[in-house]
């Protein structure tokens, strides 16, 4: 456990202070999401070429970066797909409120982003064939938000975060509590750069009773939702944030008992971060997109 909470408490200040290193040789252009009057800051990582395009919404950590997501997002462009990334409500400089649901109405706002008919000209977005992927919090919301949208038939999913597994841990480790809530207080404005909605905080969660989290919040029992979707799940074998043992290998088993037919698990001996693996990690899910993408 303390290494788990060094780990930690180093994730954090390295989210703080530094923002995720990205490699970043695609020059992405700026966007703003109209999420009903709430807007979303962007980037767009847009392909060269005529043709209309497969496009993948990126979504990041948590709180995440005013950039890239483990440099996917350029690699992607430069495989002949284009990729959106946002900052969510309450974070950085999109406006509004940071909270779970929120970030899932932020997922529909950028899909509706895509799907404008300027858009689509504009950009060269080929609306049959628009992906949801993530990574951490990113590749949980991906997984919940994929669950309750049937129209979405392919996601992927790296190091994804489960806020029930979270919530258990937090609530059951009094030095994990009291960690969380002091970067949580870090963040916050006016002394960082994120804005809470009223009851999104940890300890407003465990106030209210973990029991009384929305269950589409736990991807285990979402598997019977998504076991019909195309999905990538991506795991670190050295990950001690979102470990394989408790987030990463229950859920592939429970999709396997819900006999999903289209899931793929890869494993990387690497960590939370992928920093030694990030070439690779975007060429496999690359590979797996345009392996998807010729089935559809």
């Amino acid at each position: 456990m303390r290494t788990f909470l060094r780990l930690l408490g180093i994730t954090f200040l390295f989210l703080i202070l530094n923002g995720f290193a990205q490699s970043q040789t695609t020059s992405p252009i700026n966007i703003t999401i109209d999420r009903n009057g709430v807007h979303l800051i962007g980037k767009l990582f847009l392909s060269e070429g005529t043709d209309f395009l497969p496009t993948v919404i990126l979504l990041q950590g948590f709180p995440g970066s005013e950039s890239d997501v483990l440099g996917i997002g350029a690699r992607l462009a430069q495989s002949g797909i284009n990729s959106l990334t946002f900052n969510y409500s309450g974070t950085y400089k999109s406006e509004g409120k940071v909270s779970w649901d929120n970030m899932q109405l932020d997922i529909d706002a950028a899909f509706k982003f895509l799907h404008q008919s300027d858009n689509i000209i504009k950009f060269k977005i080929d609306t049959n064939k628009i992906y949801l992927g993530g990574w951490c919090n990113g590749g949980g919301m991906a997984l919940t938000y994929a669950a309750y949208h049937p129209e979405v038939k392919v996601v992927f999913s790296i190091a994804p975060s489960d806020q029930t597994e979270f919530m258990k841990v937090y609530t059951s480790n009094t030095e994990v509590k009291k960690m969380i809530d002091q970067v949580h207080a870090d963040l916050a404005f006016p002394k960082g750069h994120l804005r809470f909605d009223a009851g999104a905080l940890p300890q407003e969660v465990a106030l209210a009773g973990i029991d009384k989290i929305n269950p589409i919040y736990d991807l285990k029992k979402c598997a019977p939702l998504l076991a019909s979707r195309e999905i990538l799940l991506i795991g670190g074998w050295d990950d001690k944030q979102t470990t394989m043992e408790v987030f990463i290998l229950p859920l592939y088993r429970s999709l396997q008992k819900e006999n999903a037919k289209n899931l793929q698990l890869i494993a990387f001996q690497d960590d939370h971060y992928f920093q030694n693996s990030r070439s690779k990690l975007a060429e496999t899910v690359i590979n797996w997109l345009k392996t998807v993408s010729e089935r559809k």
